[in-house]
């Protein structure tokens, strides 16, 4: 598993934008200045819909207030399925919503679960904070928890 002072490795992720769909290296888009990426097991789930995402929603003045410069949501769906999530809450350009399609980048950082037949390979619950390519800070929630990957958690690591 990536732990702190790692270096992001590569990956494919997509997002679903308005020019169609966008093609980004973790660690290009990672390699300047401080970022947040955090992890979801699903889109459209409940904690992930009604907790994890509008938290950091909510938080984003007060996450880029402290230095960070970039929020990245990342989930085991398809970039069509992390645009449609994103329209259904409102979220607008707070958070860039980051597919991890098949997800191999979730397996490269250690960090996927395989959730059998309610879902396959998910990735866990989880938020990093980047600093110019490396991670300065990594929360991984047990199972079935959400404590220290939520908005207000990352936020007071940071202050």
């Amino acid at each position: 598993m990536i732990k702190e002072n790692d270096q992001i490795p590569n990956g494919a992720l997509t997002s679903k934008g308005d020019l169609g769909i966008q093609h980004y290296d973790p660690r290009e888009i990672f390699a300047k200045g401080r970022h947040v990426l955090f992890a979801v097991p699903g889109a459209f789930t409940p904690t992930c819909s009604e907790k994890h995402l509008p938290g950091y929603v909510e938080n984003a003045e007060a996450l880029k207030k402290a230095g960070v410069q970039s929020i990245n949501c990342l989930a085991v769906n398809d970039a069509f399925v992390m645009k449609a999530w994103g329209d259904s809450l409102g979220i607008g350009d707070q958070v860039r919503l980051l597919s991890d399609g098949n997800g191999a980048f979730s397996e490269a950082l250690g960090l996927a679960t395989d959730t059998g037949a309610f879902g396959g390979i998910r990735s866990k619950r989880y938020a990093m904070v980047i600093e110019d390519g490396v991670v300065e800070h990594l929360f991984v929630e047990d199972d079935k928890q959400f404590e220290v990957s939520k908005a207000e958690y990352v936020l007071e690591k940071l202050k």
